[in-house]
């Protein structure tokens, strides 16, 4: 079975865009061939003196129609996967007619035009401009020109079935129209011009020959007449059924009702995700579950007439296809959803806050109890769900888990962004922290983690517990959430994790944000005793230069490493120190690079996973992500963080320097 971009929801991929482009290209040099890059002949049609248009034309539709038929009926391909455009009588009448006054006004068509455009026709690039400001015209107009859009929708309609004739009754009498205008055209040249026609008399006798004879052997290949007559009468009327149910609106649910019946837990509700499987897993509607275009009726049989099945996408295009084709195939119970995924968000997702329209008590009530069951685990869930005690959490998480468990109450969430950021706009329920809060002058040398006291009473005045699993998030800069996290790891509490991708990822996905600063009670978080043994400091460092088995790693950049530049006392770096930047570790997009590529990367500097390593940078903020890639993502042993870093060791006079 031969597959097609629409079937296969591909349209807007990179090979759909690159195909379109050869496919373009090709029509081009078709239509300059065919000298369609000049006004003047494209005219000729509407005097008389040049056909060529009409018999391209026709030449394309019927080669269209029978390619098409002869490919069904070898069962190569289904119509089903072909995207049809809906009937609208009016709309198309009204269309037809504007678009016929601005061939004739302006001597193209936007095909031509394009093609004309390009052989440098200023005619050409003036009716494309107009063509754009129209369709930009269009768009501002639509609330007024709706009515007319819509005017004689009759959904998807074939003139055959309204004939009551088969596909291939309709292929032979259209081919033999086509065949009849060719002649006509060529009578109608000659009679205009005094001259020859275009093309000569055998070559029409045999290209005539040749289209009704492949119109007239798909009428061998289908069923004969009576039975194929009476099998498209009960598609006609199956087609009524169909389109009284379309002028009903009985085909769509909104997205209001959709949301409570699938809190209330519906028997037989079945949501169909119609959209590639990559924006599938990054977002999608609690419940749903994704079946290709092509597989519709086939992974959907077993719910066939059982409960409702309702089907959804970005939009209403896709899922109004297919809504059509399962109807064809005896589903009576498919539905669309209003607006698609777009319309859900908007209606049921938006915070109270940021609606343009204030809501009632009622109504907000109705929309928070939305926001929380789908983005939570649940109806019962929203209001009380909680993180298994002692359940492991894995220090990178992504925005899928997070999601999943966003009204757990024993998570907190640590927007880490700068304060204007965090105001605009955070995900719910986060609590704002300024990373810098966490640094001080200690001992004379500044920027360094404070003691656990200090950072067990910032928990406290944020409500975080020991028990509790902290999130940390950022905008752009990676190592403040590693820096965030060195203050957990001071303190002992093992259940934090990083949310990879950061703020940036969870908005690209369209998940729930809000603005609301959310009250946080506070809590009396004990300072753990002895102190963290994951330090290092500049005695502990000056005793491993040269020592077997120790290795350490400077994560600057490579102009302060070799002392080209410096902003410190001294420039260099610590004797036997290796150099690997802490950039290195990240893509651009401030996520980790895959973990097998950081393995292989560290591997080669540090073959040996139980080698003690102490990290530095100059204040020791970058140096706790490379901590946190070697100790938690690549399971290094031994990892000690030397905080104070290259600023204090440069102004330490008797510690070595190497440049």
């Amino acid at each position: 079975m031969i597959d097609t971009f629409y079937n296969l929801d591909a349209l807007g991929t990179p090979q759909a865009f690159l195909l379109a482009l050869l496919i373009g290209i090709g029509f081009g040099f078709a239509l300059d061939r065919a000298g369609f890059s000049s006004s003047r002949r494209l005219a000729g049609v509407f005097y008389f003196t040049d056909m060529a248009v009409v018999k391209v034309m026709f030449t394309a539709m019927l080669t269209a129609m029978l390619g098409l038929s002869y490919l069904s009926a070898a069962g190569w391909l289904s119509f089903d996967r072909v995207f049809l455009m809906p009937t609208i009588y009016g709309a198309q009448v009204v269309g037809g007619l504007i678009f016929g006054v601005g061939f004739v006004m302006g001597g193209w068509c936007p095909g031509t035009a394009a093609s004309g455009a390009a052989s440098g026709k200023i005619d050409a690039v003036v009716f494309l401009a107009g063509a754009v400001g129209g369709s930009i015209l269009f768009n501002e107009l639509f609330p007024l020109v709706k009515p007319l859009y819509s005017l004689g929708d009759r959904s998807l309609r074939f003139i055959y079935e309204d004939l009551g004739v088969t596909r291939a009754m309709f292929a032979l009498g259209l081919t033999t129209v086509g065949v009849v205008v060719f002649w006509l055209c060529e009578w109608v040249e000659k009679l205009r011009n005094g001259r020859s026609p275009y093309l000569g008399s055998p070559f029409l006798k045999a290209f005539s020959v040749a289209y009704i004879a492949a119109a007239a052997g798909l009428l061998i290949l289908e069923p004969g007449p009576n039975a194929a007559v009476a099998g498209t009468s009960g598609a006609a009327a199956a087609e009524s059924d169909l389109l009284a149910a379309l002028d009903r609106a009985d085909d769509h649910v909104e997205p209001e009702e959709l949301a409570d019946r699938l809190m209330a837990g519906e028997p037989g509700l079945t949501v169909v995700d119609v959209r590639p499987v990559d924006e599938y897993a990054a977002f999608h509607i609690r419940g749903a579950i994704n079946v290709p275009l092509a597989a519709l009726a086939q992974e959907l049989e077993s719910r066939r007439n059982v409960g409702a099945i309702i089907l959804y996408s970005n939009g209403m295009t896709h899922p109004a296809q297919a809504r059509d084709s399962l109807q064809r195939q005896g589903f009576a119970n498919v539905f669309i959803l209003t607006d698609g995924l777009v319309g859900f968000r908007a209606r049921c997702l938006m915070p109270v806050s940021l609606r343009a329209e204030p809501l009632d008590s009622a109504a907000a009530a109705r929309v928070n109890a939305w926001r929380a069951y789908f983005s939570g685990g649940g109806a019962a869930a929203a209001a009380s769900a909680t993180l298994p005690a002692g359940a492991a959490v894995p220090k990178l998480v992504d925005t899928a888990w997070l999601a999943d468990r966003l009204s757990a109450s024993n998570m907190k969430l640590i927007d880490l962004r700068p304060q204007p950021d965090y105001n605009t706009a955070h995900i719910p329920g986060s609590l704002s922290l300024n990373v810098e809060s966490l640094r001080g002058n200690i001992r004379g040398v500044p920027s360094m983690l404070l003691p656990a006291s200090m950072l067990a009473a910032q928990f406290s005045l944020m409500g975080l517990e020991p028990p509790d699993t902290a999130v940390l998030i950022v905008g752009d800069k990676l190592h403040d959430a590693t820096l965030a996290a060195m203050a957990f790891e001071r303190l002992g509490h093992r259940g934090y994790a990083i949310l990879a991708g950061g703020f940036t990822k969870w908005l690209a996905e369209s998940r729930p944000v809000d603005a609301v600063l959310p009250h946080a009670r506070a809590s009396n978080y004990p300072s753990p005793e002895p102190p963290n043994a994951f330090t290092a400091d500049y005695r502990e460092v000056a005793a491993a230069i040269g020592k077997p088995g120790i290795v350490i790693l400077d994560v600057r950049p490579a102009a302060y490493y070799s002392g080209e530049k410096s902003d410190e006392a001294r420039a260099g770096h610590i004797p036997g120190a290796i150099n690997r930047p802490y950039t290195e570790d990240v893509d651009k997009s401030a996520s980790f690079k895959p973990t097998e590529e950081l393995a292989a990367a560290y591997s080669a500097l540090i073959p040996d996973k139980q080698t003690q390593v102490i990290v530095h940078c100059r204040t020791g903020h970058q140096a706790s992500q490379t901590f946190f890639v070697l100790k938690h993502l690549l399971g290094y042993a031994d990892v000690r963080w030397y905080d104070a870093g290259w600023t204090e060791w440069a102004t330490k006079l008797k510690l070595p320097v190497e440049r």
